[in-house]
């Protein structure tokens, strides 16, 4: 049988000087002594609570995984210290885990209690201390929930108004090009109808159509000129246009050239048509190419439109299950592009992805979450110019994303502080202090990843490390 201390013993412990005999005699009986070998694991972070350790004699550590790092917070030997089930008494309300990790330095002997055993006796032995602890353990919790649910609500919001914005630029776009091509139509129709009055025979309409079919062709895939080359080219077509006496030269141009109709091109329409029907046969043509013209501004409206849609989609992930596998790449486009809006036009956005990454499972709405955070400080610290990096690498067997600005930085002064909750450099009002905080809970919590910082002034990167296999 495991020993246990007597109430005698217990009572040298300083968290048990104040107990009545009675509260003694009932814990020596639920408890028991244990020893652990130097350098031993007592218990674990993250792992379930279950039990509260009182050191009796020898040397421990206490620890926090911090940035993915052990990082020692205590080391003592004092008589009576404790740890492990700290939170027992809250029941199933909080998750039950050590919320950090013991390591026995020396042979250490403890006076171990069940998680139960301690959380009844807090509840019924201290009922006073019990209400307060509550109000403050359950009203921080609710209130750090609050802002940042707000936090996620602001952000979602900023990025939407932007998006409404790019929505609404294309979609007014495509409604222009729609009453444009509906005026163009019909001018085809007036100018079909006079060259087919009769004044053409069929081998000449035929080889007319076969013109059609060509400029159609030469609008979808016409060079890009510079703004000199297509003032020349306007130039050379209506001088050929006027001195063949077609009215309207300098209206018809633009649009041939927008087309790549050249006048060679259009020498072979007076060789089909002849030239007593060269007016009404160029114009059927500048309609048609204008057409194609305004079908390609409706295409490409759309699909941005699409595009935007899609993106949102990915950003929210409001149609896909919370975990799954994710490309990376996808979730940071997706964010950018809700970001399109917000960018100053001074800052230069540069992405250096390695699409060798593989996909990871992960909360991908949560992901893009951290993405809005650092990405949203990053253009807040540059104001309005600099260069927003957003690259990404693997580290071993961790994909690493990398978001940098070139802003002022953090001064060493407050950088261990960041992801403290609620700590914030901005003005009154304008911020929670929670975005980092959430980032560091995702990643770290969520995904059992690393979140570091590097930071000179006009240098700052902070990166997002994750498992490839969680």
């Amino acid at each position: 049988m495991t020993p246990t201390l007597t109430p005698g013993e217990l009572r040298t412990l300083f968290l048990f000087e104040a107990l009545d005999d009675d509260q003694l005699a009932m814990l020596s009986e639920a408890g028991q002594t244990e020893t652990r070998d130097a350098g031993t694991l007592v218990y674990g972070e993250g792992e379930p609570a279950t039990c509260f350790f009182v050191l009796l004699s020898g040397t421990v550590a206490m620890s926090r995984r911090i940035h993915g790092d052990d990082v020692e917070v205590a080391r003592t030997e004092q008589r009576g210290v404790y740890g492990g089930a700290t939170q027992a008494y809250m029941g199933d309300r909080v998750e039950q885990t050590y919320l950090n990790s013991l390591r026995a330095i020396t042979d250490a002997e403890f006076f171990v209690l069940p998680a139960e055993t301690i959380g009844d006796c807090v509840r019924e032995w201290f009922p006073m201390a019990m209400h307060l602890l509550e109000g403050l353990f359950l009203g921080m919790r609710a209130h750090q929930t609050i802002v940042g649910e707000r936090e996620r609500l602001l952000a979602l919001g900023s990025l939407s108004a932007g998006l409404t914005h790019e929505l609404n630029n294309p979609a007014a776009a495509a409604v222009r090009a729609t009453a444009a091509l509906r005026g163009r139509v019909a001018g085809m129709r007036q100018k079909l109808a006079m060259i087919a009055d009769g004044r053409l025979d069929g081998s000449q309409l035929h080889d007319l159509v076969e013109l059609q079919d060509d400029a159609v062709k030469r609008a979808a895939s016409a060079p890009e000129l510079s703004p000199l080359e297509t003032s020349d080219a306007e130039d050379e077509i209506a001088d050929w246009l006027d001195e063949r006496d077609i009215v309207g030269a300098w209206d018809l141009a633009p649009t041939l050239v927008a087309g790549g109709i050249d006048t060679r091109w259009l020498g072979q329409i007076a060789g089909a048509v002849g030239e007593d029907n060269l007016e009404p046969a160029v114009r059927w043509l500048a309609y048609t190419i204008d057409t194609e013209l305004l079908m390609g501004e409706i295409d490409n409206a759309v699909t941005r439109i699409s595009g935007l849609v899609s993106a949102a989609k990915q950003y929210s992930q409001l149609d896909r299950a919370p975990y799954q596998t994710v490309d990376v790449h996808e979730l940071l486009d997706a964010t950018l592009t809700m970001f399109h809006a917000k960018l100053p036009p001074g800052v230069r956005k540069v992405r250096e992805y390695d699409r060798s990454l593989p996909p990871i499972s992960g909360y991908a709405a949560e992901l893009n979450q951290v993405w809005t955070n650092l990405i949203d400080n990053a253009l807040g610290a540059m104001g309005e110019s600099g260069t927003l990096t957003i690259r990404t690498f693997r580290d071993d067997d961790r994909i690493v994303v990398e978001i940098g600005d070139t802003g002022p930085g953090i001064p060493p002064e407050i950088r261990p502080r960041i992801f403290e909750p609620f700590f914030t450099t901005k003005p009154v009002g304008e911020g929670t202090g929670l975005g980092l905080d959430i980032s560091y809970r995702i990643v770290v919590n969520k995904h059992h990843g690393d979140i570091r910082v590097e930071s000179v002034p006009g240098d700052t990167r902070f990166r997002v490390c994750l498992p490839v296999e969680q």
